[in-house]
């Protein structure tokens, strides 16, 4: 086993022995994250989730063009800023400020929105 996979495995104790994974603490409002690391990975694959939701939406719903790339930016950016200012509250600061939580990961989930858009678009409307 890696160090890598060990590390991603390691679960933290907090509240006198209780036991939370970093998912459990993506979940849970004001969680202490101790590796900044930790943050920014939950914050990276949230929003991959968002990318294929909104891929699959938008392919099915038979969206075309800039508006689809506008509306995907827009609440891509937006529920992630509300994630970690108002659920997580985490101080932007430590993480290099809000623009540099804003843009974490953002371009894997945008390639990643447009493949599942075009995938699902085309499977189900291309005559």
């Amino acid at each position: 086993m890696t160090s890598s996979s060990k590390r991603k495995e390691e679960v933290h104790v907090v509240n006198g022995g209780v036991k939370q994974s970093a998912w459990s603490k993506a979940i849970s409002c004001k969680a202490v994250w101790e590796e900044k690391d930790e943050f920014l990975d939950v914050v990276y694959w949230i929003r991959q989730i968002i990318a294929v939701i909104l891929g699959v939406i938008w392919g099915v719903a038979p969206l075309k063009g800039f508006l689809g790339i506008v509306i995907f930016c827009v609440i891509n950016a937006g529920v992630l800023y509300v994630y970690f200012s108002s659920f997580q509250q985490v101080d932007e600061e430590e993480y290099g400020g809000t623009w540099e939580l804003t843009k974490e990961g953002f371009m894997t989930s945008f390639a990643l929105f447009l493949v599942v858009w075009i995938i699902f678009y085309t499977a189900l409307h291309y005559d």
